[in-house]
C-alpha cells in the first residue's frame, strides 16, 4: 500500500468531524510544505504492538543520537487522539520557541516543546498554525 493510500485509510478511519479536520490540516500542512516527503508510521512497533498513535508526517529531517547514529524522520507529524488532535513540530533546538512565538496566538490550544494540540481546527487560527509549521520546516530542513 502506498503512503498516499495508507494516509487516506487513516483519515477516512476517523469519527466524521476528525475526518474533516484531519483532511483540513493535512491540505494545510501541503501547502506549508509543498513537494514535502510523506509519511506513515502506524504506530506499531517491530512486535505489532500499538505503542503510539498513528501519525502523518511531512519533510525530511536527519535527527543524531548522542551515541553519533543517525535517522531521517519527519519534520512535521498530525496524529488523531482520544481528546483531538496533535500537531507535531519536530527537532526545533530552543523547546520554548513554539509556545512563545506562536501559543498565545494559536487560539484554544495546548503548546509544549514541539506539539500543538487542541480538540478541533475550529478552536485554533489555522493561519498561525502555517506558519508555525513553515518555521518548523525552514529550522529542520534536511541539508
Amino acid at each position: 500500500m502506498t503512503v498516499q493510500a495508507q494516509i487516506k485509510e487513516y483519515i477516512a478511519s476517523q469519527p466524521e468531524a476528525k475526518q474533516a479536520d484531519l483532511q483540513a490540516l493535512h491540505k494545510l500542512t501541503l501547502k506549508a510544505m509543498p513537494k514535502c516527503k510523506l509519511w506513515f508510521d502506524n504506530g506499531k512497533n517491530s512486535e505489532n504492538k500499538t505503542v503510539a498513535n498513528p501519525t502523518i508526517g511531512y519533510g525530511l529531517q536527519t535527527i543524531q543520537y548522542a551515541d553519533g547514529k543517525t535517522r531521517d524522520f519527519f519534520q512535521v507529524g498530525i496524529s488523531g487522539n482520544a481528546t483531538g488532535i496533535s500537531v507535531y513540530i519536530l527537532g526545533i533546538k530552543d523547546k520554548a520557541y513554539l509556545a512563545k512565538a506562536y501559543g498565545k496566538k494559536l487560539g484554544k490550544a495546548k503548546v509544549t516543546g514541539y506539539c500543538i494540540r487542541f480538540k478541533a481546527v475550529k478552536d485554533i487560527d489555522m493561519g498561525v498554525l502555517e506558519a508555525a509549521i513553515k518555521y518548523g520546516a525552514a529550522a529542520t530542513a534536511k541539508k
